[in-house]
């Protein structure tokens, strides 16, 4: 009766866990081109208007792609530019841009 238990209280708890975004890393390099247009290469901006992606927590990364995807999240620019990304691709792209070198000052 307690491995029942035990099992099913397992169980449970694998279900209700989040879903976290696996990727790789080489496919996310070859889909950032259209990305680079305004976030620079590699995910560094040289244009404030536009974040750096380059060192951003990859979870962070994905759940914006989706949000942007679903409307959840508003900029023009971006809901026209996630609209034809799967949730593979956004995995991808939010893997790659996590694994790049960013910016980091010195204060």
């Amino acid at each position: 009766m307690k491995s029942t238990l035990f099992v099913s209280a397992v169980a449970a708890l694998i279900v209700t866990l989040p879903a976290v975004a696996a990727g790789n890393a080489e496919a996310g390099k070859a889909k950032s081109g259209t990305c680079m247009a305004c976030h620079g290469a590699d995910g560094v901006s040289s244009v404030s208007s536009f974040p750096k992606l380059a060192g951003q927590n990859r979870d962070y990364l994905y759940h914006s792609l989706k949000a942007y995807k679903s409307g959840k999240r508003k900029n023009p620019i971006m809901a026209g530019q996630v609209q034809t990304l799967t949730d593979a691709d956004m995995q991808d792209l939010s893997l790659y841009y996590s694994q790049q070198k960013g910016l980091y000052l010195k204060y």
